[in-house]
């Protein structure tokens, strides 16, 4: 009988809720993923000097590089369809493994820096104006004369 798991692409891993458990800490590792990814292509993008190809970069780095992966090869998707990524707001969902993963992490002690600022990035990107960040502005130029930009 064939099912719609791709072979050994599952697994009894414990008691009830332990497949579940397993679940939330791989979509926990997958926003660090993500997130490292993005960083790097931010960087990538941002060095206009060079007008770097990031659809070929990508695609490179799918050939054997110690990065390859499905994200990765995503990514090749993403940037051979859209290079700019243009008419696609960096606004980015949450779906609550992320969340959990981090309660998770502060049940048990366990520090989990990259999972934990990746989810704080999202929060981040859904906020149009953000008035954490107009505040260390505003004291910034208090207390060491930083420039400011006015709306």
């Amino acid at each position: 009988k064939k099912t719609l798991a791709p072979v050994d692409g599952y697994l009894h891993v414990g008691p009830s809720g332990a497949g579940h458990f397993v679940k939330m800490i791989h979509n926990g590792i997958e926003y660090g993923m993500l997130q490292a990814y993005a960083e790097g292509f931010e960087l990538l993008n941002g060095k206009k000097a060079f007008n770097l190809d990031l659809y070929k970069i990508s695609k490179l780095w799918g050939q054997g590089s110690v990065i390859r992966s499905w994200l990765l090869d995503l990514a090749v998707n993403v940037f051979e369809t859209n290079p700019k990524l243009d008419g696609i707001e960096g606004y980015v969902e949450d779906s609550g493994e992320g969340r959990w993963t981090v309660a998770e992490a502060i049940e048990q002690s366990v520090p989990a820096p990259v999972i934990t600022a990746s989810l704080l990035h999202r929060f981040a990107s859904r906020q149009p104006e953000s008035f954490c960040s107009q505040t260390i502005a505003a004291l910034r130029k208090q207390f060491g004369g930083h420039g400011i930009k006015n709306k």
